[in-house]
């Protein structure tokens, strides 16, 4: 499987619930990070992390 910018949405919100399981203090800023990277992913302004 080819990991590409259309995947890292779902990893990033997996990582995330992950996170907020672990350390649920951490919700807030893990809820600000990922909406910032899905906004930057969606408006093709990260394009550069095609693996």
């Amino acid at each position: 499987m080819t990991i590409t910018a259309g995947h890292l949405p779902a990893i990033v919100a997996l990582a995330a619930g992950v996170l907020i399981l672990i350390m649920p203090r951490l919700l807030n800023y893990i809820v600000a990070i990922y909406l910032i990277f899905v906004g930057l992913v969606g408006m093709g302004l990260l394009r550069w992390l095609h693996l």
